[in-house]
């Protein structure tokens, strides 16, 4: 799972979440806490003022709905995949056992993310992507 840290980093870069079951997230006042959306426990709720997360059934936590600016997606590593969409080129496992991660940025040459974990790997990749994106506009 990527960090806080760089969830915030994509999230400030310009990555938008449209929260969908499976999807993992973290409260920005309880960071040390991840949640999972569930049909049976954590529900998105469209309203016209925005997203609210609901939470069914909840009676550890005395949270009723958290609106969406203060959660922060945590994507996990085929979610960060299938946004680097077309520039993912491929994953591999280097010998000293870190991961890189090879995309082909629009007009650039091919460039390799390295990390520890693979979805670190998928993220710096897409906070690139991300950020070349909004360059250009």
């Amino acid at each position: 799972m990527i960090s806080i840290a760089r969830a915030e980093q994509l999230h400030s870069a310009g990555l938008r979440w449209r929260p969908a079951p499976g999807d993992r997230f973290a409260v920005r006042t309880l960071a040390d806490q991840v949640f999972t959306i569930s049909d049976m426990v954590v529900e998105p709720h469209e309203y016209p003022t925005g997203t609210v997360l609901g939470f069914n059934g909840t009676t550890e936590w005395a949270l009723d709905s958290v609106a969406q600016e203060d959660a922060l997606w945590l994507p996990r590593e085929d979610q960060l995949r299938e946004l680097l969409g077309r520039t993912f080129r491929s994953l591999a496992r280097s010998l000293d056992g870190q991961y890189q991660v090879l995309v082909e940025l629009s007009g650039q040459p091919e460039r390799v993310f390295t990390a520890d974990e693979a979805a670190d790997a998928y993220a710096q990749a897409l906070l690139a992507l991300v950020s070349a994106a909004v360059d250009r506009v």
